[in-house]
């Protein structure tokens, strides 16, 4: 318990019976509740969680019969701490590489209220380039940038980070049943806490590798992945956000723009293969494109810098 409030950690685990009783046994006092959800495991994780729970009476295991995905597992841990009152529920992933000496500085700020939702930022140490596996360093600077786009917290960075807290007032707010399940889950997470225009904050956090965990991630299949996820999440905010429960125009500065990049994109590479094979471009259809291009660039980072205006206040 801390600030009067009762911690909840949520430790999703798929085949992690090597890192997880360490895991758990980093876990501080002031948590009240722990619960493994065990995300259809076919080693030793789930007697591995048991034996951890014979010692500590805050653990109960939890264990889904099919992988789902860490979302799903996740969101498996989020309905077992509403049901029993947690007010701060954190999730720490099994595989050991979350401080638990970090969990105070993200419940604290969700206890007090001042945020909705605090995540840790591993890319805010000067160290993370050197401890960061490179191909995950920059994967991750990639779908941050798209999460900043697609969610509207352009403050956030390490969009990937799963480790968080979150308030129970926002978690019983969120749609549990439409977060997507896998991997992605954390960059959709914050695409539907900006439509409750949740207060989010980074909190510094130290990247642990090497300590014995097996990487499952392919980033040729991820990036592609998560990056069409955050497509769609863009657009689906813009709809719920600034269409139905409010109107704001940056809605259309976003279409028009698109519209008149995409034009000019397609006519200029017509263009081009009109030249390929011998025909001339007249100079009404170049600056045509060139207009396009120009205007399209011009309305997207207007809308860009209103969703900044737009969000500014929930840091």
């Amino acid at each position: 318990m801390i600030e009067g409030k009762s911690v909840a950690v949520v430790v999703p685990a798929h085949e992690e019976e090597l890192l997880l009783p360490a895991t758990l046994e980093g876990i501080p006092e002031l948590v009240d509740l722990i619960y493994v959800v065990d995300d259809g495991s076919q080693d030793g994780t789930v007697a591995a969680a048991r034996a951890a729970a014979s010692k500590d009476p805050r653990i109960e295991v939890v264990a889904r019969e099919h992988n789902g995905g860490v979302g799903a597992a996740v969101v498996t841990g989020y309905r077992r701490a509403l049901e029993d009152g947690g007010d701060v529920v954190v999730v720490m992933n099994a595989d050991n590489q979350m401080d638990p000496e970090d969990l105070d500085h993200l419940v604290l700020p969700v206890a007090r209220g001042e945020v909705d939702y605090a995540k840790a930022n591993r890319l805010f140490t000067g160290q993370a380039w050197q401890l960061i596996p490179h191909s995950r360093y920059l994967g991750n600077a990639v779908l941050s940038l798209w999460t900043k786009i697609a969610s509207g917290y352009w403050h956030v960075a390490d969009a990937q980070s799963g480790y968080t807290a979150i308030g129970r007032r926002m978690l019983e707010l969120l749609d549990l049943d439409h977060l997507y399940p896998r991997y992605g889950f954390p960059n959709d997470m914050l695409v539907h806490l900006n439509i409750w225009n949740a207060r989010v904050r980074d909190v510094p956090s130290r990247p642990i590798y090497g300590v014995g965990e097996r990487s499952r991630i392919r980033l040729r299949k991820v990036i592609p992945a998560i990056s069409w996820l955050l497509f769609k999440g863009f657009w689906w905010r813009l709809w719920q956000k600034y269409v139905i429960r409010d109107f704001h125009p940056l809605v259309f500065f976003y279409v028009f723009g698109l519209l008149s990049l995409v034009a000019g994109f397609a006519l200029g590479v017509y263009q081009i293969v009109l030249k390929a094979i011998g025909y001339d471009a007249t100079v009404g259809v170049v600056v045509l494109v060139a207009l396009l291009m120009l205007f399209g660039l011009l309305f997207t980072l207007f809308a860009m810098w209103f969703d900044m205006e737009s969000n500014k206040d929930l840091r």
